[in-house]
């Protein structure tokens, strides 16, 4: 039942679903606008219940192998001198490059793949959805999936304009390749000046470095696929500063072909679903790399959203219902940023100092460590998925029907 399904997006969500689907029966086929895998991206952290998702997967001891190793978060002045340090290990956490990551969950993901094409239109039906792409010849699957990020195409063809959903959280942000000699090895260094950010990060186990720069700002009219404008916008805030290593640091970025620019914002949706199509990942929640948890929801949630799919024998009604009240209460805790961007980006210069000082608090790290141990001592198990349930029929007394399909106002048919 509903076994041919669509996947928009070959990223961390994209992938984990791919692979629990084709290992539950289903028929996934993956599309990506990309010519091939996205190699680039910054560090993200695979923590708590996403650990047990790449275990599962078998591949979570190539993970630790192919880990970061930074220490911590470097503060410093003008003049380069240190003025505050927070160490940020954690052994129940490991920090992966995100194209390493995706690389590896490739290897262990073998289904169709459609690179270099993307969808243009879906309408559904009672029995199916009719996709065309921009490419390739039009083709029916039983449901999609949207794991295309924050711009979600999917998201946008199913449930309206992303402005819709979007929540501006008040800054930009950017990250490219740049020269490694310009930070201290193991460390992520940041210089600030009120509202701005400009940053190094430096992997231990990785010889490319990778600049930051965030900075505050009402919102901005731009194509989120034209780089040259963003390198534009980022040169136009950042340019002329003489201060630290500024200049030379943004001198490298903007070399990076591979340049990323968007605004730091939140996906904020009602529902993740309507009718045959579906939302994971960024398309669904995003929580903005302020949160620190993009890889840790996609892991999680494709899990569950594969999981449910398996446990409800295809009906899609039933399983997309149960991955959304599952799921959500963790989406829902992670977009809760808390004082993140405030601690990378003060707004004014005796916020900086404040930040520096209570960086320099020793209680700063032991705070942290009794915040994971409640985590884990209060975190039950994820599902196993793969034991089959035994689940009442719809007609059994006291079992519960399944919701009526839901469209959206954009949406073609149900």
């Amino acid at each position: 039942m509903n076994e041919r399904i669509l996947i928009s997006g070959a990223s961390i969500a994209g992938l984990t679903l791919a692979h629990w689907l084709a290992r539950h029966g289903f028929r996934p086929t993956v599309i990506e606008r990309a010519a091939a895998l996205r190699d680039g991206g910054n560090g993200v952290d695979v923590r708590e219940h996403a650990v047990e998702v790449v275990e599962r997967m078998g591949v979570m001891s190539r993970i630790r192998r192919r880990a970061t190793d930074v220490h911590g978060m470097k503060f410093v002045d003008a003049d380069d001198r240190a003025v505050a340090r927070i160490d940020i290990r954690n052994p129940d956490t490991v920090e992966i490059m995100r194209g390493d990551l995706v690389a590896l969950l490739r290897e262990v993901t073998d289904v169709d793949y459609l690179f270099g094409d993307s969808i243009r239109t879906m309408e559904q039906d009672d029995d199916g959805v009719t996709v065309t792409f921009e490419h390739a010849h039009a083709r029916r699957f039983d449901l999609v999936v949207g794991a295309d990020g924050l711009h979600s195409h999917v998201r946008r063809l199913t449930f309206g304009p992303e402005d819709e959903f979007l929540r501006f959280e008040d800054h930009y942000f950017a990250f490219a390749d740049a020269e490694a000699s310009l930070g201290e090895d193991r460390w992520v260094t940041m210089f600030n000046t009120p509202g701005r950010m400009a940053g190094i990060y430096r992997s231990g186990n990785h010889a490319q470095a990778k600049a930051y720069f965030m900075f505050r700002s009402p919102r901005l009219e731009y194509d989120h696929r034209d780089i040259a404008e963003h390198k534009r916008l980022v040169r136009e805030r950042f340019a002329g500063g003489r201060a630290w290593r500024t200049a030379q640091l943004l001198d490298s970025a903007l070399a990076d072909p591979e340049f990323y620019f968007d605004a730091l914002a939140q996906v904020r949706m009602p529902t993740w679903w309507a009718g045959r199509v579906a939302l994971v990942g960024d398309a669904a929640w995003c929580a903005s790399p302020a949160s620190g948890a993009g890889a840790e929801l996609a892991l999680i949630g494709a899990y569950r959203l594969a999981g449910e799919l398996a446990a409800a024998g295809g009906d899609h009604r039933v399983a997309f219902a149960r991955y959304e009240t599952v799921h959500r209460p963790l989406v829902d805790k992670r977009q809760r940023i808390g004082p993140n961007v405030r601690l990378m980006i003060p707004r004014t210069t005796g916020g900086r100092r404040v930040r520096d000082a209570v960086a320099r608090v020793p209680l700063t790290k032991a705070v942290g460590a009794v915040e994971r141990l409640l985590r884990n001592r209060n975190a039950a198990s994820l599902p196993d998925y793969s034991r089959p349930a035994e689940t009442p029929s719809r007609s059994s007394p006291g079992s519960t029907a399944a919701e009526p399909i839901r469209c959206a106002a954009h949406t073609r048919g149900c």
